[in-house]
């Protein structure tokens, strides 16, 4: 357990330099003038703060869907996804712990939406911290959604500890970020997901492929 996770800080950390080389990057070009980002408020009023946040969250989402699912592809998996995996159970080290072909590939989701969405620096900075909080609450190994909640109409949506924790056990489901929109319209949730949650507890999964 304690290689594991000093080989996922290690990955963590390669990422962390890949996410502020990309950093770099967007605010060169927002020095260039030619990005959408903008800082003044009134531009766009305070309504498209909360509108452009929900945004970038599903495009991410719909992003993270498709290449992720491409990283479990076999002539992919070795070389662009392996580290993420190598632990079998998840930890919170292990949320960003990312191999650089795909610490790349995830960073460049920001370098690109600066370009297609208007973005106020404040609902960018919110994306970022919403990926990170999000990220690390889903490798906890642990639920943090009640019962009620998971099954209630708008929890369905949302992916938790558990819904990740399955995809670490079973790799050909459960490929999405936050939403469980893609998963359930491309088939990719498993079968009986609500009643595996409800029945089990994430130390307790075994799921085979």
């Amino acid at each position: 357990m304690v290689q594991s996770i000093l080989k996922d800080v290690e990955l963590s950390v390669l990422s962390a330099v890949v996410f502020a080389v990309c950093a770099a990057l967007i605010m060169s070009e927002y020095d260039l003038g030619v990005t959408l980002l903008y800082t003044d408020l009134r531009e766009y009023g305070l309504w498209y703060l909360g509108i452009s946040f929900v945004l970038v969250l599903i495009l991410q989402d719909t992003y993270f869907y498709f290449i992720h699912r491409m990283f479990h592809h076999p002539s992919l998996f070795r070389w662009m996804h392996y580290g993420h995996h190598r632990s079998g159970d998840s930890t919170p080290w292990t949320s960003f712990a990312f191999d650089l072909p795909e610490a790349i590939i995830q960073a460049l989701f920001f370098v690109g939406i600066v370009f297609i969405v208007p973005l106020h620096f404040i609902t960018l900075v919110a994306v970022l911290m919403t990926m990170t909080v999000w990220a690390v609450l889903n490798h906890l190994g642990f639920e943090i959604f009640s019962s009620s909640f998971k099954s209630h109409w708008f929890g369905k949506w949302l992916i938790g500890p558990m819904h990740h924790s399955i995809h670490h056990h079973k790799y050909k489901v459960h490929y999405g970020l936050y939403f469980t929109f893609w998963d359930k319209l491309l088939g990719t949730e498993i079968e009986n997901y609500a009643g595996i949650a409800e029945g089990v507890t994430i130390s307790s999964i075994k799921i085979e492929e």
